[in-house]
């Protein structure tokens, strides 16, 4: 396998090495790391960058994709040291109408406009598009972010879906089965139909991987639109009485626990 050089990007500046870089240090770009600590997203961290508040080994950068080995180097915000904040995760009930980011080019109002501000720094797990609501998950644990949406541990997502028309269980069958749409291949891992008439479907449907609105365009090929879709659960993390806007804080240990529950504590 070839692997891109890892010398500097161009137009950043060499990174000023510390002597104290340990040989277990990783190579991060600056605004990565602060993103990776759990201290600004890393449009926050560019912007803080650019405007000369961020120094490696003392020394002013303002270029974003400078490198830094960390642990090792002494990277500070306004002559402060970083450190790791604590690792947090919230469940949150996103409601419709909200699109899942920090800031929106089109003046739409995000989810980070209804939370608290101390949850700004974190980070959303996957999204859920502006139409959909439920369960979304917030940390500031990129460890636990990556594993959630790596697509080879197949974390299910478990959905509650509505669409016009009837839902056949032939059709509930090609869902599981899959079509191309766009060149990706969109399928469910499982489809339960819980209510179906001439006007409408109630299904519940899970899926392992997280595409751009894969369940609106998998059943509008299959001749359903969908009226309504909220996530209920996402891997071991369900929305449980949660109402929508409202949050609430899962200890970093028993979120830790639920997603890897054979893993001995000892």
């Amino acid at each position: 396998m070839f692997r891109k050089s890892q010398g500097r990007r161009r137009g950043a500046p060499p990174r000023p090495t510390s002597p104290n870089v340990p040989a277990s240090a990783k190579r991060v770009t600056l605004d990565r790391l602060f993103s990776k600590l759990g201290i600004a997203s890393r449009s926050q961290a560019q912007e803080w960058i650019r405007a000369g508040r961020v120094r490696i080994n003392q020394r002013l950068v303002r270029v974003p994709e400078a490198w830094v080995a960390w642990p090792g180097d002494v990277v500070s915000l306004d002559q402060q040291s970083l450190q790791p904040r604590a690792p947090r995760v919230i469940l949150f009930h996103k409601p419709r109408g909200l699109v899942t980011t920090h800031r929106d080019e089109r003046g739409r109002q995000t989810i980070f406009d209804v939370l608290p501000p101390e949850l700004k720094i974190l980070h959303a797990v996957g999204r859920l598009d502006q139409a959909t609501s439920g369960l979304l998950l917030l940390t500031n644990d990129t460890t636990l972010s990556s594993f959630l949406t790596d697509p080879r541990h197949k974390v299910p997502r478990l959905y509650l879906v509505t669409v016009r028309g009837e839902v056949t269980d032939a059709t509930g069958q090609a869902a599981i089965d899959g079509l191309d749409d766009e060149g990706e291949r969109l399928q469910c891992s499982t489809v339960k139909i819980q209510k179906r008439s001439g006007r409408e479907s109630h299904v519940e449907v899970t899926l392992t991987e997280g595409k751009n609105r894969e369940i609106r365009r998998l059943f509008k090929a299959l001749g359903h639109e969908v009226t309504r879709l909220r996530r209920i659960q996402y891997g071991p993390f369900a929305l449980g009485d949660l109402q929508p806007g409202a949050w609430r804080e899962l200890p970093i240990e028993e979120a830790n626990r639920l997603l890897h529950p054979h893993t001995s504590s000892t």
